[in-house]
């Protein structure tokens, strides 16, 4: 099962967690190494260290959802393996619902028919632990109800099923990695931001600090770079096939706690600003990781004080770099 000499396609490869998987991809030693993008929320920077190391990087800008579009690059391309990462993000469904769901749905079903249709061999689809919506037990295992909150959600709840029915139904070779929330280097702070490069980049700016609704909302952090190793090892694990496996710390965090922790390593001390709590919000998340740790050993090694100064060191020369113009 190994990538080693594979040619191999990651659609939303410029993005945060699709750019550092193509960084370790390229560490598998692969034939071909392609991104299809639409740069909806992805950057080329993103890409500058990939490119860099791996000078035979193919880049599309296209959008993943058309499949005649795909087809053609998967035949062009000789694409043999599939990560899909290609997605519109949680913000963006809230004020354009009906858009967002409708992409997500049809970039998934394009490259199931394209499976379906044999243009690749295998997929890996990336899920969200957004897809339970808030803990109903604790912690979650694959095995949780699927329970979306949001638009977003639930259209990542419709892949997955589209995925396993495409499995079950024409035997197409997939899996499905269902992470929670990642952080590191790259995670974009402009529109659509997370809490975290939102955080440091207030702070960073000399605002305060702004959590919506009371705080005390649990997440389950994980470093990006253990996401996309996991992602590898799942694929190269034949008994993966056909399964949804979470990918996650197996801790939780309450925002509140996280933003005090950021603070303090900006040696900050502005009072927090509570706003009104966003539509859909999830309560509390925390992964049940023991179906990765049976299958390929997984185990978080980068603690979560030690990830985030890994991120805000990243943050704070960005930003270095970003007020002298370069």
């Amino acid at each position: 099962m190994a990538l080693q000499d594979k040619s191999i396609l990651v659609t939303g490869g410029s993005g945060f967690i699709g750019s550092h998987l193509v960084d370790r991809l390229i560490l598998e030693r692969p034939s071909k190494l392609v991104v299809v993008d639409n740069f909806f929320l992805g950057k080329e920077a993103n890409l500058k260290e990939a490119k860099a190391n791996y000078p035979p990087l193919k880049i599309h800008r296209q959008d993943a959802s058309d499949y005649e579009a795909m087809r053609r690059i998967m035949k062009g391309e000789d694409i043999q393996v599939v990560f899909n990462l290609a997605i519109v993000p949680l913000p963006a469904s809230l004020t354009q619902p009906k858009w967002s769901c409708e992409q997500n749905i049809n970039i998934t079903l394009c490259l199931c028919e394209l499976a379906r249709n044999h243009a690749f061999e295998s997929l890996v689809h990336f899920s969200s632990s957004e897809a339970y919506g808030t803990s109903q037990q604790v912690p979650m295992d694959e095995n949780h109800p699927l329970n979306p909150t949001t638009p977003y959600g639930a259209s990542k709840a419709a892949t997955d099923l589209l995925v396993l029915s495409y499995v079950n139904t024409f035997n197409i070779n997939a899996l499905i990695i269902r992470p929670f929330n990642n952080y590191g280097p790259r995670q974009n702070e402009g529109n659509y931001a997370g809490v975290i490069p939102l955080t440091i980049k207030r702070l960073l700016s000399g605002e305060v600090p702004v959590i919506y609704g009371d705080g005390e909302q649990t997440r389950d952090y994980i470093y990006v770079t253990e996401t996309a190793g996991a992602a590898i090892d799942l694929y190269n694990c034949p008994q993966s096939r056909g399964r949804v496996l979470n990918i996650g710390s197996g801790s939780e965090v309450s925002i509140n706690t996280l933003v005090k922790l950021i603070a303090r390593y900006l040696s900050e001390d502005k009072p927090i600003v509570y706003e009104e709590a966003r539509a859909g919000d999830i309560r509390r998340h925390v992964a049940d990781i023991h179906s990765a740790e049976d299958l390929i050993g997984f185990k978080p090694k980068i603690a979560l004080e030690e990830g985030l100064k890994y991120t805000i060191d990243w943050y704070k020369e960005k930003l270095v770099y970003n007020l002298k113009g370069a």
